[in-house]
């Protein structure tokens, strides 16, 4: 019952854009903090930016930040990722995921739910 679903993810030249979101039904998405990850073929999942439940304090990776902005929705259960100045190296299935815990740690290990990913290309 409980859902994350992705959307947004494609085909992208190096320095464009895409916004990434996420649906989440079946759980209190309100009162989560939530993140996105993603993981580049050969590499280990990694952290790109958390978001509390309030979308009042945000936590970026340092490979994305100026160039990535998290947000959410919690009337709609929604949470986006804008993605600007994409590079190859952004490549990547990205994954969204929440965390129900009071104080969010955004490790990957201590995420609640998952969503399926989108699959992110950048390349001329």
């Amino acid at each position: 019952q409980v859902q994350l679903v992705e959307s947004g993810g494609g085909l992208v030249q190096p320095g464009g854009s895409l916004r990434l979101a996420c649906a989440a039904s079946g759980f209190a998405f309100s009162r989560c903090a939530m993140g996105w990850f993603r993981q580049a073929p050969g590499k280990e999942r990694e952290f790109v930016v958390g978001i509390n439940w309030s979308g009042g304090s945000s936590y970026y990776a340092d490979s994305v930040k100026g160039r990535f902005t998290i947000s959410r929705d919690n009337a709609k259960n929604t949470g986006y990722l804008q993605m600007n100045s994409l590079k190859p190296e952004d490549t990547a299935v990205y994954y969204c995921a929440a965390d129900s815990s009071p104080i969010p740690t955004y490790n990957d290990y201590d995420m609640d739910y998952w969503g399926k990913g989108t699959l992110v290309t950048v390349s001329s």
